[in-house]
């Protein structure tokens, strides 16, 4: 289809990462939330990479999936915006795909365990141990399973073509 209005093909790009992201999320509760997580859908984390519409679709869909699992307002807010932050920077360094994920793993390892420790009332751990304990979850998440992500992605890039500025 070569008259795709690309405005359209972003936001429907973003729409669908964002369900996917709460999908996963949800599907995988039990490893989700907590001091010692993998959040499965931090799989998606490598798609800044591919369109920028990743940005918005990972922030939404992570915004969608605190909400509905009833998180409380600062996982809702700080844990949203630590996926926006990753996303967003993670979209800025798109020409290295290992740098990618890289922001996604940082600032949920340094946001994270504040909202555990002071939303959820986590107070048996130390923050830098649950910084240590999101860190391993994150890595798991958006470098071992994102790069599995990426590997079968890049097969089929083409699906990213009309909105990826940096293929």
């Amino acid at each position: 289809m070569k008259n795709r209005d690309p405005k359209v093909l972003r936001i429907t790009q973003g729409a669908a990462i964002a369900a996917l992201y709460v999908a996963l999320t949800l599907v995988f509760a039990p490893i989700s939330f907590g001091p010692i997580q993998l959040r499965i859908a931090e799989v998606l984390c490598i798609l800044p990479m591919f369109t920028a519409a990743a940005i918005p679709g990972l922030f939404v869909g992570c915004l969608f999936a605190n909400m509905i699992a009833g998180g409380v307002i600062l996982d809702v807010v700080f844990g949203s915006l630590a996926t926006l932050i990753g996303a967003a920077l993670g979209y800025m360094l798109r020409k290295n795909r290992w740098l990618v994920p890289l922001p996604a793993v940082i600032a949920n390892a340094l946001i994270v365990p504040f909202v555990l420790k002071y939303g959820y009332g986590v107070v048996d751990t130390a923050i830098p141990i649950l910084m240590i304990q999101i860190l391993g979850g994150e890595i798991l998440g958006c470098y071992v399973l994102g790069e599995l992500f990426c590997s079968a992605l890049l097969k089929r890039k083409s699906i990213f073509s009309s909105t990826s500025e940096n293929m």
